[in-house]
């Protein structure tokens, strides 16, 4: 099935698009497109459509307690319970919310509670290459937030994750973990269950954002030894804005960042979005049946995908590739190149993908997760992300490899006669 996706708006300079632009062949205007920004999003699969449309013919606020109330309850609550197998936990354990970024800030406070008492925590321990909403999105005090470093493979170094639970459990303060099951921009897959173990050595506490690993590997939170996980439906092609944060016990929480109602057992006021949450319910469902054989159909497409530019563009660079990743995500950089220059390139020959590095008010900055890898500042600026999904072809892997095959070579060119 092809993908129509477009690339989404980013904050970039005329002057970039001017230099993509020039002298680069124009695509015909019915080409296809193809989309590879599966890791910012991902096309709605027909399932998510239909579970949700079938939601929006139906009446019915799940708090209600008439027939059509307890109808709009009945799909929600099947909808939490296909979330709840996907990462191998309880239902009751389940909370929905906007999205990861909600889960994120709600799994990310002092007061927890663990089994129904109190656990407070005293101090965040996060990874230096977790994703903006883990690293501002918490509601610690400044000063009981400490980075963690992580190797040039960019996984955490569980040397220094081990010193730190020590020293603060010496002086009497409690951790908080937060650590990523796998990296949205490089696809490289933390040591998860090594960390909580030494979390929970210290009696520690995990959260782990487990945005881009849902879907794409097999998930347990009692293998993992997680306490909280968050997740998000738009990623594995479920809608936008429908989000959920997983604790291992039914009765473990944090203190509620939304209040109100007593909608989600008092962890999330609000009336919840029913056709949302339907969407979502029927991607887990799909995505948990068909894990291990789309793994090994995107693993495969993207390997490929890198031999070929790997073997027919020079001074190209995979990041990440000795370490284990994700099956769909490739990050490359290309000696000499602008990544917002090649995405312009790459967007006017039809091909969606992602800068490795931030802009914001017009000034661009190096990725964080690439500059906590190590990663020198010149191959760091060149790194665009290529990430696959359920809608991905060999014919989307061809027509990047193909565009790649001619932009770079010509943006080089532009780039030495313009020294």
């Amino acid at each position: 099935m092809s993908a129509g996706g477009i690339l989404g708006s980013q904050d970039l300079r005329s002057q970039d698009r001017s230099e993509a632009g020039a002298g680069v062949p124009a695509a015909k205007a019915d080409a296809r497109r193809a989309y590879l920004d599966h890791n910012a999003t991902s096309p709605l699969k027909r399932e998510a459509r239909d579970a949700m449309l079938a939601a929006l013919e139906r009446v019915g606020n799940a708090s209600s307690v008439h027939a059509d109330g307890r109808a709009a309850r009945a799909r929600m609550e099947a909808a939490r319970a296909d979330v709840a197998r996907l990462v191998g936990a309880a239902p009751r354990g389940v909370v929905f919310t906007s999205g990861a970024t909600e889960a994120a800030a709600l799994a990310l406070h002092p007061a927890v509670e663990m089994a129904g008492r109190p656990k407070p925590c005293d101090v965040l321990l996060i990874s230096a290459v977790e994703h903006p909403a883990v690293l501002r999105g918490h509601r610690f005090a400044a000063e009981a937030v400490e980075v963690l470093p992580v190797d040039g493979a960019g996984r955490l170094d569980l040397g220094a994750l081990e010193a730190a639970l020590a020293r603060h459990a010496a002086a009497g303060r409690r951790a908080l973990l937060a650590l990523m099951a796998a990296n949205n921009e490089t696809g490289v897959i933390q040591p998860v269950s090594e960390a909580a173990r030494l979390a929970k050595m210290h009696d520690g506490v995990v959260f782990c954002d487990a945005v881009q690993a849902a879907g794409r590997l097999p998930l347990d939170m009692a293998a993992l030894g997680v306490d909280f996980l968050s997740l998000s439906a738009h990623k594995m092609g479920g809608p936008q804005g429908a989000g959920a944060l997983v604790a291992a016990g039914p009765d473990d929480r944090t203190a509620a960042l939304i209040a109100g109602g007593g909608q989600e057992r008092g962890r999330r006021a609000g009336t919840e979005n029913g056709p949302a949450i339907a969407g979502f319910g029927a991607v887990a469902r799909v995505a948990r049946a068909d894990l291990a054989a789309e793994a090994a159909r995107l693993s495969a497409l993207r390997d490929e995908l890198e031999r070929e530019v790997l073997a027919s563009v020079p001074d190209t660079e995979v990041i990440g590739l000795g370490a284990e990743r994700l099956p769909n995500t490739s990050m490359l950089t290309f000696a000499g190149l602008r990544a917002e220059t090649l995405v312009i390139a790459l967007d006017l020959a039809h091909v969606s993908v992602s800068a490795g590095s931030a802009c914001s008010s017009g000034k661009v900055g190096a990725s964080h997760v690439l500059s906590a890898m190590g990663v020198a500042e010149d191959r760091a600026a060149g790194a665009i992300r290529l990430s696959l999904g359920w809608s991905s072809t060999r014919q989307d892997a061809e027509a990047a490899v193909a565009a790649l095959q001619k932009v770079v070579p010509h943006l080089r060119s532009r780039a030495v006669r313009a020294a």
